[in-house]
């Protein structure tokens, strides 16, 4: 199946030439809207593989618009495409999610080979993920990652989503450090304060289900993060 595309775009010449050339020469299927609350109801009804969204747009403008589809889909490609080339208009797109940015007027060959790269990262790091293990023996328990459970004989523990996506993450640096950073990114996307309180919630428990095999830890390395230690 094609790949679909989101392209929110208020200039209606633009946004036909656009679409036109992206259905034909990148084999695309290509949704436009007209202005941001177009685009926004356009990426809830409809599931996409990127989405490029014009800054400068009447209703809600492109960075609004790319803040809000991030909290609702946050490893979608964003492509963000403006008038402006100052830098600090390219700092407020990649600080709200953006993975490109495009300054007009440019190539449409150009803006091609963007989201042809942009695709193809996505499509290289969803194949990583996939060859990563999914069950662990941590001690005595076995954690299976798909089904969200720890397992120990006849008891069963089920984890939510983030409890099970930060085990994960210790188990695959198990006996060596998982840094802040990296499970923030991981897991929440943003490693700022409140998520990192957030995660220190998930990790005591995750530490409860564990607690009953001495030989199973999971400490502090000061400054750095954390470590799973199994002896």
């Amino acid at each position: 199946m094609n790949k679909k595309l989101l392209l929110a775009e208020d200039d209606p010449n633009l946004g036909m030439l656009l679409q036109d050339y992206l259905q034909l020469k990148g084999k695309f299927d290509v949704v436009l809207s007209k202005d941001g609350d177009e685009g926004l109801r356009a990426f809830i009804k409809d599931n996409f593989d990127l989405v490029i969204l014009d800054v400068m747009m009447p209703k809600k403008d492109g960075f609004t618009l790319g803040k809000e589809i991030r909290k609702m889909n946050p490893d979608i490609p964003i492509i963000f495409a403006t008038a402006k080339g100052m830098m600090e208009d390219k700092a407020a797109a990649f600080n709200l999610g953006g993975d490109d940015y495009i300054t007009k007027p440019f190539r449409i060959e150009e803006l091609l080979l963007r989201i042809n790269a942009l695709l193809k990262r996505v499509s290289n790091q969803d194949k990583k993920e996939e060859e990563k293990p999914t069950r662990f023996k941590i001690g005595k328990y076995n954690f299976d990652f798909s089904a969200q459970q720890i397992s120990t004989g006849e008891h069963q523990q089920k984890l939510s989503t983030k409890e099970a996506e930060l085990l994960r993450l210790l188990c695959l640096k198990q006996n060596t450090v998982l840094t802040r950073e990296e499970a923030l990114l991981n897991i929440w996307h943003d490693d700022n304060y409140f998520n990192g309180r957030s995660m220190d919630v998930f990790l005591s428990k995750i530490r409860k289900y564990l607690k009953d095999d001495p030989s199973v830890e999971i400490i502090n390395v000061h400054g750095k993060g954390y470590k799973l230690l199994v002896s």
